[in-house]
């Protein structure tokens, strides 16, 4: 049974930062590009940050660009996305993706 299961959303206020784990598990994890997407209130779901297979090519969201960092450790099978600078406009639902899998999702929101 493949699962995806987002972890280390929460309540941060502008300028802060939070990291967000995926850990994997039912398919072949290191084979497939992972993806992160955000679905904020009343928008549609858009990718945020997507790294290869083997890690070595990454590509962002311009509006995360030098504040968001993705990484993946296929030893354990997670992705991670570090959050840096954060914005109230960062504020949505986080969800992960790998082939046509999708994760449940993790709440980010971004207050004073």
């Amino acid at each position: 049974q493949v699962q995806l299961v987002e972890s280390g959303g929460g309540v941060v206020q502008p300028g802060g930062s939070l990291r967000l784990s995926c850990a994997a598990s039912g398919f072949t994890f290191s084979r497939y590009t992972m993806n992160w997407y955000r679905q904020a209130l009343g928008k549609e779901r858009e990718l945020v940050a997507q790294i290869s297979s083997g890690g070595g090519s990454t590509s962002y969201l311009d509006s995360v660009k030098g504040r968001f960092t993705i990484s993946r450790d296929n030893a354990k099978n997670t992705v991670y996305l570090q959050m840096n600078s954060l914005k109230v406009e960062d504020t949505a639902v986080y969800y992960c993706r790998g082939s046509t899998y999708w994760g449940q999702g993790t709440q980010v929101t971004v207050s004073s």
